[in-house]
């Protein structure tokens, strides 16, 4: 079963979900939008690793949006 968290980070808001993979184990997924014009979604890579954990995956997806905001936001 998926799982979405929402954070927010500064002027963006971070869409963080975990992805349920065969053999019990999530992988991480992130969507940024920025909360001021221009608002477009962007999808961002995270590291294709899986975790044991849906709350793990949400974590590392959290941690590279953060990164990300601070290279180029």
């Amino acid at each position: 079963m998926d799982q979405t968290s929402v954070f927010r980070h500064q002027q963006y808001e971070l869409l963080c979900s975990a992805k349920a993979l065969d053999g019990g184990t999530f992988t991480p997924a992130l969507v940024i939008v920025k909360q001021v014009w221009p608002t477009r979604p962007r999808q961002i890579a995270v590291d294709r690793c899986d975790f044991p954990t849906a709350a793990e995956a949400i974590d590392a997806a959290q941690k590279r949006g953060i990164e990300w905001i601070g290279h180029y936001g």
